[in-house]
């Protein structure tokens, strides 16, 4: 309710009333409460009580909240933002990620691909988003840099989300188990041009099925 706007910043939350609305205990209440408190959702301050945040102190990197931006109003915007910051940092984590995967990591991402494979033929979108999902964090992980590792859930949940009503960035095709191979290829190579550009290509597929053919333009290479 807080997330789709139905509840306004400032607005006072009343545990009584809380409770009362949903059936619930006071105990049930105070711990959510708590948990949105720590997501930047509402604030609870002595004399004040708790009160909704504005938008701008929301934890939007909370997969949670990235769930429920995607599938409310504002899905549109999520989808979009999603697929901007996606484009901004995967890339850079395939250039990273080239040549510094141990021999596991390389034989699960080709892994990955191969079940991306299999169930694009048996039309098993389920299992194909598990593995798609797992692949990206993957990339993320062995890229060096703890920061970007931290970014792992934030696509983990972007792919999550793709396949509802929200529409995302991702769709299952031949073209992007092809990039996916490709991605694997160079980074077992360590060419890290090529993941770079191998992510690019795979994050245009993408968009382009995800946005009505409209593609985020690629930075120009120098």
């Amino acid at each position: 309710m807080i997330v789709s706007g139905d509840l306004g910043a400032d607005r006072p939350l009343v545990p009584e009333e809380i409770g009362q609305r949903f059936e619930v205990s006071r105990t049930v209440v105070r711990e959510s409460l708590r948990v949105l408190e720590a997501k930047g959702l509402v604030s609870a301050r002595p004399n004040v009580g708790t009160r909704v945040r504005p938008v701008s102190d929301w934890n939007l990197l909370d997969p949670d909240i990235i769930e429920w931006r995607a599938f409310g109003p504002q899905r549109e915007d999520q989808r979009r933002e999603l697929c901007e910051l996606r484009w901004t940092i995967e890339p850079l984590a395939a250039r990273l990620a080239a040549g510094h995967g141990r021999g596991a990591v390389q034989q699960r991402l080709t892994d990955m691909a191969e079940i991306m494979s299999h169930s694009l033929v048996q039309g098993d979108a389920v299992t194909f988003a598990r593995a798609d999902a797992e692949f990206h964090a993957l990339v993320l992980q062995v890229a060096g840099n703890r920061m970007l590792e931290h970014l792992a859930g934030v696509v983990t949940a972007a792919l999550q989300v793709s396949g509802g009503p929200a529409g995302g960035c991702d769709r299952p095709s031949e073209a992007a188990v092809g990039h996916h191979v490709h991605i694997v290829e160079a980074l077992g190579s360590g060419d890290g041009a090529a993941a770079e550009s191998a992510m690019r290509q795979l994050l245009a597929v993408h968009a382009e099925i995800g946005t009505g053919d409209r593609v985020v333009p690629a930075p120009r290479e120098h």
